[in-house]
Order: structure tokens, then C-alpha cells, then sequence
């Protein structure tokens, strides 16, 4: 008989493709539902960074709500400093001027950062805005607190005063940015800046690299910057982007020498006269200029030169990176803690009953 012959047929290995694993899923996350907010006697907002809104009566202010995570604000994770994520300061300006807008007050005549707000890893924060009633300079109180998702105490990070736009507190010199390049600058290299600054303990991810060119004329620093396509999306939802904001402050970087600010953590601590004259810019011109010891004004315009925000002064503050994993006011592992119980020792008196051994010969024991 015929014995039957098999040929499998051999495919050649295919190789991997070269571009790096795309690790973004196709699938929306799930999100926990909301509720009915106005059941609630609340009202809901469209802002991004903001879940609703209260208005206090008789003219005593307003309170805004959030929750903040990773899961629901994944672009935050952009923002890191030596591992830690943390709010930029430009979001806490957003939120304050976020208040005043409620109130006729946009006008951040301050505002102070007292502690950082840590994102954790999982899990979430709560936020409350709170904007009071005006005082007799016309000022309107505001303070910005968080706590964990599930309880602990509040934590306040932030205090300051809002005014109407007609106090004047928010008004800088006049800068004109519609010639652009700017006039007799000399244009510095970015191409290694946001590789540099990772290096420095700055973990700047994509929505927060929007430095994209930097000129310096005597004391003055001019830069232009982009928001990422991944943010542009929502631009318009905010007053200003904190990217785009946060990136216009890293012009501040060049300014320094390298004679001590270098080899130390800096971030946003007191804003003064901050005004936004348009919303949802997605690229700036930005002019960075001394304004007193340690502190810098800024104007910003968007890419016709119309202007967009202004800062009276900010100054920054040295911070410790190590505090910042500790959710900078020690609270983080606050379950985690050594404790010492006294515990009474026991009565090892003899007593009648109690077998005595004496092994002081121990020659003819068995072993």
C-alpha cells in the first residue's frame, strides 16, 4: 500500500513592529454616577476641575466643591515633583478666580500657597472653594482646603482675596507682545530644557512641556508657548489652562545662573494681581519681568498679541522634596506610626509549689 506523506508548511517569524507598545485603551473607564445635584439643593458646573456650586445668601459668598484623582484627572499626573504629583499652582489660581467670577470679583488681588496639594497614587481628594463676604476694602476673602476621599481633617493650601475688576489691584504695566519676535532679544536653546529639569526633580509629562521657544533681553525673558493637543480640547472650559499657565512659569527657569536657585526645589507660593482679560487661549506670548526681590510679573497674549492674563508679582518658595512624598504636612502615613505600651512585668517572686533546677552539674546529664 501507499504510505501518505504530510507536508506542513514552515512561516517564517514575523518580526515585532519597532514603534514602541501603544498603551492607551479604545474603552471609556467606568465613572461613578454623579446623582442629581439639584435634588441636592446644589448646582452643577462645566468646569473641568469642578463638581458643583453653592450660593450663600445675603451676599456672604460662594462654595465650590471638587474631587480630584487620577482617574478622573489624568493629565495631572503631568505634574510631578521628585515622584509626586501635585496640583500646579496655576489650577489653584483657576479655582480662586473660578470664585470670583460668581461674584463679580475675578481679580486675584492674592493669593498664598500655604501647602501643596498631593494627588495620590489611588484614590481621590476633596476640595472645597470658599469665597466670603466683602470686606471694608472691597476685598473678598477665598480659601482653598482638601482632605482625603473618605474623612480626615481639612487642610488648608491656600488664602487670599478676591476684587472686581474696577479696584485696579489686577492692572500691570502695559506690554505690547503684537511685534513678535520681540525687538533687540536674543533667543536661548530649549531643545534639552523639560530633559534638564526632569533631571532637577521637575517630572514634567507632555500637557505640561509647552515652553516651545525663550528669548531674553536684558532682565526681561519672552517665550512662546503651546498646549498639547491632549488639553487644547478643553481649553475652553477654563479661564486659563494651568498647563498652559504652569509652562509660562517655566520661563522663570532661565533667568537663573546657576548660582544656588539651580540646586534647589522651587514652586509657586504668592500670587499678587492676577487677571484674566480671555479665556480659553490655547497658545501665548508671554513676557517674564523682574518685579521687586525674588518676585516676577507676567503678562500673556495669545498668538496676535491681544492680551490674555496678567500677574502683578509672583514669588516662589524653596520646598523640601522629601516633605512633598509626605503629602507635605505629614499626614500621609499618619496610621503608620511607632507607639510604646507599657506593659507591667509579671511576678517572678518564688512561690511555694515551684520546682527549683540546678544545673550546676550538668556531668552525668543526659544528652
Amino acid at each position: 500500500g501507499l504510505t501518505p506523506t504530510f507536508h506542513i508548511p514552515t512561516q517564517p517569524h514575523t518580526d515585532l513592529p519597532t514603534y514602541p507598545f501603544q498603551r492607551k485603551h479604545y474603552w471609556l473607564e467606568p465613572t461613578a454616577p454623579t446623582g442629581d445635584l439639584n435634588a441636592s439643593g446644589l448646582d452643577a458646573t462645566d468646569h473641568p476641575l469642578l463638581g458643583a456650586v453653592v450660593e450663600l445668601p445675603d451676599d456672604q459668598g460662594v462654595l465650590l466643591t471638587a474631587q480630584l484623582s487620577l482617574k478622573s484627572h489624568p493629565w495631572l499626573a503631568d505634574h510631578a515633583v521628585s515622584g509626586t504629583v501635585l496640583v500646579p499652582g496655576a489650577a489653584l489660581v483657576e479655582l480662586a478666580v473660578q470664585a470670583g467670577d460668581r461674584l463679580d470679583s475675578a481679580t486675584v488681588d492674592e493669593l498664598v500657597i500655604e501647602a501643596p496639594l498631593v494627588v495620590p497614587p489611588t484614590g481621590a481628594v476633596r476640595l472645597q472653594v470658599t469665597a466670603g463676604p466683602v470686606d471694608s476694602l472691597g476685598r473678598r476673602p477665598v480659601t482653598i482646603h482638601s482632605r482625603g476621599e473618605d474623612a480626615g481633617t481639612w487642610t488648608r493650601h491656600a488664602t487670599g482675596f478676591l476684587t472686581g475688576t474696577d479696584n485696579g489691584t489686577g492692572t500691570t504695566e502695559t506690554v505690547d507682545l503684537t511685534t513678535w519676535p520681540p525687538k533687540n532679544a536674543e533667543e536661548l536653546p530649549v531643545a534639552d530644557f523639560y530633559d534638564l529639569r526632569y533631571v532637577a526633580g521637575y517630572e514634567y509629562g507632555p500637557v505640561f512641556q509647552g515652553l516651545r521657544k525663550v528669548w531674553r533681553r536684558g532682565q526681561e525673558l519672552f517665550a512662546e508657548l503651546v498646549l498639547a493637543p491632549e488639553a487644547a480640547q478643553d481649553a475652553a472650559a477654563f479661564a486659563l489652562h494651568p498647563a498652559l499657565l504652569d509652562s509660562a512659569l517655566h520661563t522663570a527657569a532661565f533667568a537663573d545662573k546657576g548660582q544656588g536657585a539651580a540646586e534647589r526645589t522651587l514652586l509657586p507660593f504668592a500670587w499678587n494681581g492676577v487677571s484674566v482679560h480671555a479665556t480659553g487661549a490655547t497658545a501665548l506670548r508671554v513676557r517674564l519681568a523682574p518685579a521687586g526681590p525674588d518676585a516676577n510679573s507676567l503678562q500673556a497674549a495669545d498668538a496676535t498679541g491681544a492680551p490674555v492674563a496678567s500677574v502683578g508679582s509672583l514669588s516662589f518658595r524653596a520646598v523640601d522634596p522629601a516633605a512633598l512624598a509626605d503629602g507635605g504636612d505629614g499626614t500621609r502615613d499618619a496610621l503608620f506610626r511607632v507607639g510604646w505600651q507599657e506593659v507591667a512585668a509579671p511576678d517572678t517572686a518564688a512561690g511555694d509549689g515551684w520546682p527549683v533546677l540546678d544545673l550546676t552539674d550538668r556531668a552525668d546529664a543526659d544528652v
